[in-house]
């Protein structure tokens, strides 16, 4: 039987927040592009810093990835916790740590997401992110 569109708009779940999380950390230590660009719906907003024009849609989310993890990053390590989820909006900290390809330099960050999510008969995707980060870096 269908479900009213209403009911499966509801808010989500703390262990919802935590599955993508787990995703996107997969995504991110695998150096995928594209399993992170599909945790997003069409038309995300992907808000790197809150001074930066966002990244509008999977394309750009994609090229992102790509660019800035794929390509520029190796021995990736990523963690989250959720803090709050309120409605189909959640709140987490996390905690990544990487080396970077072209200097070998050892890079720490520690950031906070704000994330809303959609969730559809296909399951449970991000329309905007927004992240503050601290970067500690070892130069070599």
């Amino acid at each position: 039987m269908r479900q009213p569109l209403a009911k499966m708009e509801a808010g989500m779940r703390e262990q919802d927040v935590e599955d993508w999380l787990r995703a996107y950390g997969t995504a991110w230590t695998d150096g995928d592009p594209d399993k992170a660009a599909a945790l997003f719906t069409v038309a995300a907003e992907y808000h790197e810093t809150p001074f930066s024009d966002p990244l509008t849609g999977r394309d750009q989310i994609r090229q992102y990835w790509q660019e800035g993890a794929a390509d520029a990053q190796e021995d990736v390590r990523f963690s989250a916790q959720v803090w709050s989820v309120a409605g189909n909006t959640a709140i987490a900290g996390w905690q990544a740590a990487f080396k970077r390809k072209a200097s070998g330099s050892f890079v720490e960050l520690d950031g906070v997401f704000r994330l809303v999510f959609f969730r559809s008969r296909n399951g449970v995707t991000c329309s905007r992110l927004a992240e503050w980060w601290h970067r500690r870096q070892d130069e070599n």
